[in-house]
């Protein structure tokens, strides 16, 4: 069971992480990011989302399905940190 949503997880994360139309992947095309700076400004872009999404759902008091969705789209709208 733990290897199962381990790998759904893996799998989501690796969705957001290839979602040409984020937040992060808009910002980093605006500054003309290419390659390897790009990879790593996303990445760490939607890591920075991420825990900001996940604070707020708790917030929230989401839990599964609710929370993973919430989690999911507020990834893909959260512009990168100044």
């Amino acid at each position: 069971m733990k290897k199962l949503a381990a790998l759904f997880s893996l799998i989501a994360f690796a969705s957001l992480s290839h979602a040409a139309d984020s937040a992060c992947m808009t910002a980093a095309k605006d500054k003309k990011l290419a390659g390897a700076a790009q990879k790593s400004f996303v990445k760490k872009c939607e890591t920075d989302a991420k825990a900001k999404c996940e604070a707020a759902a708790d917030d929230k008091k989401l839990a599964g399905a609710a929370k993973a969705s919430n989690v999911k789209k507020c990834i893909r709208e959260t512009p990168p940190a100044s």
